[in-house]
């Protein structure tokens, strides 16, 4: 199965210390949301504060810069052009 959506409210992150190679795991509390276009984590900064980060994929920025006409000239698929 793959899904065009993945949705959490909690996310476990894992990390190995790269001076004792010990690995860590945390269960955290932040909003999980991706699709081909972008990775998001929501949560709040120190202060109880709305925060998040994005990631945005390589289908995204290629998709993003098409939309503010910095794409290529000719359309992926090679069809848009011809009348039916």
């Amino acid at each position: 199965m793959n899904p065009n959506e993945i949705r959490a409210d909690w996310i476990t992150l894992e990390v190995t210390d790269k001076v004792t190679g010990e690995t860590y795991r945390r269960e955290l509390p932040v909003e999980f949301y991706e699709n081909a276009n972008f990775l998001r984590l929501r949560g709040e900064d120190i202060n109880g504060k709305p925060s998040e980060l994005v990631f945005i994929s390589d289908t995204g920025t290629r998709r993003l810069k098409g939309l503010m006409g910095q794409g290529p000239d000719k359309d992926p698929c090679g069809n848009h052009g011809q009348i039916a």
